[in-house]
């Protein structure tokens, strides 16, 4: 089970870790603050008394419906906030009702004299925390403010008339400023960044599908130019061809060879421009992986020399570049990136080592096992996994042997 949850927090990008440790966080503090300010000093300092007795043991009831009335909330508020979907409508009846009797309670057991003036100031922003948390992304920052002094101008007021002592009400209303605030600054601040990093997150899968389209128009760009002089010279050389036939002129037969020499040279040019199109150079991809993760903020350093290494192994070396500096930017929180080439007895061992380690999504799909296909058209093998202590770093190992490769090229 807990190398499950392990797994599965890994897979998550930075936006989705950042979102799932925030919501975490809210729903902690709710409860975390109602036991800490409610619960705890109202057990130790309620009046044993029937009527404070029962007020409290109403109040304890009612928090706890606060805290379970927040904790389902804040999703549905984070998605509104978020724009990914509209809060649903009466999601706010439950939690104002349930303030509001915890205030009037609240006033109730001060009025009744069932506990100290400490206690009832803790329980003011015990019962404000749950409803603040929330409420705070589903509204604009004005009117949270402006709602939150008149609920603490109400508040103030329901006390002064109940025990109206000067120091009493300053520590009222710094209660009240204070629950407000802190629920105002965690939740909106909170919210904010989220909105910011899933903003990144919808810009770095943009540049991805732009990448790709505009690897597509030069693929099309590069077969435009290689088939659409020749298919013209042949649909004009076959219609000539035709009309000479139909003559019975003997010109028609130099004219389809010329047909078929044209046709035969596209399909080796259509060749070209497909290896062209799948093989890569390791030393553009090398040059490439270091431009990107730097510019990325990922400090990245290559050791590698491919100078004498053959083309296929390159080509194949190269790809798995390409998709290990691809898992670093989508999959990972790196803050440095090791690439290294070694010749070892004839053989090519390419590591591309990364901290802040997540395994990627194509391991075992069709990320890893693409690799894994080239190297193994080149006799080569791949191994990757989480490496170092508590698996904190990411390491891929390609080995090609280069005796094989000059055997199958020769």
């Amino acid at each position: 089970m807990r190398r499950w949850q392990q797994r599965h927090w890994r897979e998550r990008s930075m936006a989705e870790r950042v979102e799932l440790q925030s919501v975490v966080t809210w729903h902690l503090s709710i409860w975390v603050f109602s036991l800490s300010w409610l619960a705890l000093p109202l057990v130790g300092g309620l009046a044993r008394r029937p009527v404070p007795m029962a007020l409290g043991a109403l109040l304890i009831a009612v928090a706890f419906g606060q805290c379970l009335a927040a904790s389902r909330l804040i999703r549905p508020a984070l998605d509104h906030y978020l724009g990914r979907a509209a809060l649903p409508p009466g999601a706010l009846r439950a939690p104002v009702v349930l303030l509001a009797l915890a205030l009037g309670t609240i006033v109730a057991l001060a009025a009744a004299g069932g506990t100290d003036p400490a206690t009832v100031r803790l329980a003011i922003g015990s019962a404000l925390m749950p409803f603040g948390m929330p409420y705070a992304l589903v509204v604009p920052v004005r009117v949270f403010l402006r709602r939150s002094a008149l609920l603490a101008a109400l508040v103030v007021a329901a006390f002064a008339a109940v025990r109206g002592d000067g120091l009493g009400l300053v520590a009222t209303v710094a209660v009240t400023v204070f629950a407000t605030g802190f629920t105002l600054a965690a939740g909106r601040c909170g919210a904010w960044t989220l909105s910011v990093l899933w903003e990144a997150e919808r810009a770095r899968e943009i540049e991805a599908r732009l990448a790709v389209a505009e690897e597509r128009l030069r693929f099309g760009r590069d077969l435009h130019d290689v088939l659409g002089r020749n298919l013209s010279v042949i649909s004009l050389k076959s219609e000539l061809a035709v009309q000479l036939a139909r003559r019975g002129r003997p010109e028609a037969v130099e004219q389809m060879i010329e047909v078929q020499r044209i046709a035969q040279e596209s399909q080796r040019e259509v060749r070209a421009v497909v290896r062209g199109y799948r093989e890569a150079d390791l030393r553009a991809e090398l040059a490439g992986a270091q431009g990107v993760l730097t510019a990325a903020g990922i400090a990245c350093e290559v050791r590698a020399d491919p100078a004498g290494l053959p083309a296929e192994v390159q080509s194949a070396l190269g790809w798995v570049v390409r998709e290990a500096a691809t898992n670093v930017l989508r999959h990972g929180d790196a803050g440095r990136c090791e690439v290294g080439l070694r010749m070892l007895e004839g053989r090519a061992v390419l590591t591309v080592e990364n901290d802040g380690a997540v395994a990627p999504s194509g391991d075992g799909g069709s990320g890893i096992a693409g690799l894994r296909e080239r190297l193994a058209a080149v006799g080569g093998t791949l191994e990757a996994g989480l490496v170092g202590t508590g698996g904190d770093r990411f390491r891929l190992v390609a080995d090609v042997p280069l005796t094989t490769v000059r055997g199958v090229t020769s």
